[in-house]
């Protein structure tokens, strides 16, 4: 194809970018202070909005090449469609490192550690739940805590959380024996990362935990019922178990305070790690440690033990939601099941394809979600023959999607792919541009309902503050690395 190019000048700010679209919706950009290429895969219309000199102090695209340039970082500094500025690494950013000269960084997990979606089918069609809609809402509204703050509850006795910190999900299933062991199989790492060290979580942190596993907390976390609208994939859906209008349930949180406590810890420890080991990153935010050294691998027990907590609170809500919506339609708890579910901040060894062969690395997910191909290790095995299912959250307006993981993205993007519509305006102006009241209006006259804790919660999370969904996913689709199944429609939105 003949070359595109994005191309940003700024001589007083002596910052100059040159990006080559080396296939469709795939742009790689290097300049003299880079390391190695950094990749996004954007459309040119998604990108340009980020390309702006006068930002550049704080903004994605220096955040990737600041990635670009930590230790033992391969291939490419890799960013995919939903691309927004975050802590350190930039939302919606992907790296992988050698395990020998590479780095785990703080900022390439972020604070709200495992944080994910799950996806719950039911049997039934969206005609069959509109009479019931309200009495639905609220059933979920009044089962599910959520809130900034929120406690669970459920009443674990003290040393309960140091098991799930170790058992995950599967504490909840077969400890307390809520839901279904089939439940885990549908899971990413079957709801346990099984190298946990809860003994590097604080105490602080565990305190923060203990209360809020069964708790959905606040921000962009939402319990969605929708319904689908379209089907890209026959094959694929029919193998993950979805028709067209069917209702589905979807929940997204993560690890809430003890994940963010987490954080906060390894922050101060990091730093100090980065003097020891005599380390230099260009921004104080990418603070972190040698992968092999004992405050990276402590680092990363505490990682995978909030992960533990993220996949045991995911699977305490889908309890609640199940038990909650059974009895307001009238069917058995049995009949919604999970579809699948995926977190998308955290870090993990895996093997992938590196100069021609196969390596260990330690792949940082932030805001991305892992997408692997047709055979990927851990897939059930009805759907291994299409690939991992990716939840795809949008707004409280638009649609959500289904995607399938590629055998391309095994090989361009360490399996990674996006994770939701990203956001195109911070909390602050968000709340300057949308109102409570306008926004509930103009939701509610698309039949759309809204449970909320907080009115200036909601109008943080009003559509607008939201990139495009529908182009970040064809972004990928376009691209190969993430391709589209089914596209989701909002019934009810719960929020914090």
């Amino acid at each position: 194809m003949k070359p595109k190019y994005c191309h940003i000048s700024d001589i007083m700010a002596g910052f100059d970018l040159k990006m080559n679209e080396v296939s469709k919706n795939i742009f790689e950009f290097k300049t003299s202070e880079m390391n190695i290429p950094g990749r996004i895969y954007a459309s040119e219309s998604l990108i340009k909005p980020l390309l702006n000199p006068k930002q550049m102090d704080w903004s994605a695209i220096r955040q990737l090449m600041n990635v670009s340039n930590l230790p033992g970082v391969q291939k490419y500094a890799l960013a995919m469609s939903d691309i927004h500025p975050g802590y350190g690494f930039p939302i919606g950013g992907v790296a992988a490192m050698d395990l020998n000269e590479g780095m785990v960084v703080v900022g390439g997990v972020g604070f709200d550690i495992n944080c994910g979606v799950r996806i719950m089918k039911t049997p039934l069609t969206v005609d069959k739940i509109i009479a019931n809609k309200e009495s639905l809402a609220n059933a979920l509204f009044d089962a599910v805590p959520a809130g900034l703050g929120r406690k669970s509850n459920l009443r674990l006795q003290k040393d309960a959380i140091e098991e799930i910190l170790v058992k995950g999900a599967g504490y909840v299933v077969n400890e307390l024996g809520f839901s279904s062991r089939d439940d885990l199989k549908f899971i990413e790492e079957k709801g346990v990362m099984k190298s946990a060290a809860p003994e590097k979580v604080s105490l602080k942190a565990k305190q923060r935990g203990m209360h809020q596993i069964g708790t959905l907390g606040s921000g962009n976390h939402y319990l969605e019922v929708q319904y689908v609208d379209e089907i890209y994939d026959e094959e694929a859906a029919q193998a993950y178990g979805i028709f067209k209008n069917q209702v589905v349930i979807s929940i997204h949180c993560g690890s809430r305070g003890l994940g963010h406590q987490v954080g906060t810890d390894y922050l101060n420890i990091m730093s100090r790690a980065l003097e020891k080991y005599n380390i230099t990153v260009p921004d104080k935010e990418l603070v972190g440690a040698p992968i092999n050294s004992e405050e990276g691998q402590d680092y990363l027990g505490a990682v995978w033990a909030a992960s533990n907590s993220a996949f045991a609170n995911r699977q305490m809500i889908a309890h609640l939601t199940r038990e909650a919506a059974a009895k307001a339609l009238n069917i058995n708890p049995e009949d919604i099941t999970t579809l699948y579910e995926v977190g998308h901040n955290n870090a993990k060894i895996e093997k992938h394809i590196i100069d021609g062969s196969k390596k260990e690395v330690l792949v940082h997910r932030k805001g991305s979600t892992r997408a692997f191909g047709k055979g990927g290790l851990g897939l059930p095995e009805n759907y291994s023959k299409f690939g991992q299912p990716m939840p795809v959250g949008g707004t409280m307006g638009t649609a959500s999607f289904i995607l399938r993981g590629t055998e391309k993205a095994m090989n361009e993007t360490f399996g990674s792919g996006i994770h939701g519509a990203g956001r195109a305006k911070s909390r602050v102006q968000a709340k300057k541009d949308y109102t409570y009241d306008s926004l509930m209006k103009n939701l509610g006259s698309k039949g759309i309902l809204i449970r909320g804790h907080s009115q200036s919660g909601i109008a943080e999370e009003a559509p607008g503050a939201y990139k495009d969904v529908e182009e970040v996913v064809n972004s990928v689709h376009d691209a190969g690395i993430n391709m589209k199944v089914a596209r989701l429609r909002p019934i009810i939105c719960i929020k914090g």
